[in-house]
């Protein structure tokens, strides 16, 4: 355990040294911020749902931006190797560095409660609707995460990682979507794998377990083939 905590801290102060986490945080700003100002003061409803269809969408773009380095440096600078000789397991470095990539996108999450800052100067908020709705946006961001960290096990090169992941947070994306407009079976049990459908009881201020239990297993399977994946890298 305190070499999965040393692994992590390590990760994050590698995280505020990468320029492209600075590149990620600006995009995600600046383009949240324009729609929030476009939004909210073309409106003026004070409504903080508008807010997170926004940002979930961003997290497809600078999300990918912010993991891809986690394994593929590794990788590229032969640190891998020296990393897997290490006292630490490979359960410890995978956890570590997805614990590393949650508080930063924590760091998001925080950042972005200066929308509903502002919105509260002009009207009273509905304060569960608000939390409920952040906490789906978290749960999000860190499957997202999961994903990212995932995709950068399979390259030494950032970028191709960096791709991969796009890839596969568009398709989980487009899944509530593959089984057509209509309410049909098929649409139903899509549904119920899509992590941006899953988000939807709680931007209405309704807490469901089964969606809580959805986010969770989902970022334990991911970790666990992140972990699968370099470990038949080590033994190659």
């Amino acid at each position: 355990m305190h070499r999965m905590w040393a692994l992590s801290r390590k990760e994050l102060q590698l995280y505020f040294f990468a320029p492209t986490s600075y590149i990620a945080f600006a995009v995600y700003f600046l383009v949240s911020g324009f729609f929030f100002n476009g939004n909210f003061l073309s409106s003026m409803t004070v409504d903080v749902k508008p807010l997170f269809g926004t940002m979930m969408f961003i997290y497809l773009f600078i999300i990918p931006l912010l993991t891809m380095r986690l394994v593929s440096e590794e990788l590229h600078q032969g640190t891998d190797e020296l990393l897997l000789t290490s006292p630490a397991s490979i359960t410890e470095i995978i956890v570590g560095k997805y614990l590393a990539a949650v508080v930063v996108q924590g760091v998001l999450v925080g950042g972005s409660l200066i929308y509903p800052l502002l919105m509260s100067a002009f009207g009273k908020l509905d304060q569960p609707v608000m939390w409920l709705s952040y906490l789906s946006l978290f749960l999000f961001g860190s499957a997202l995460m999961a994903v990212g960290l995932f995709a950068s096990t399979f390259s030494a090169n950032q970028m191709v990682s960096g791709i991969v992941a796009f890839a596969f947070m568009i398709l989980l994306w487009m899944i509530e979507y593959m089984g057509g407009s209509s309410q049909t079976a098929g649409k139903e049990w899509l549904t119920q794998f899509s992590i941006v459908g899953r988000t939807a009881n709680l931007q209405k201020g309704v807490v469901n377990l089964a969606d809580l239990l959805f986010y969770i297993t989902f970022i334990v399977v991911f970790i666990i083939l992140s972990i699968q994946l370099l470990d038949r890298k080590r033994w190659r």
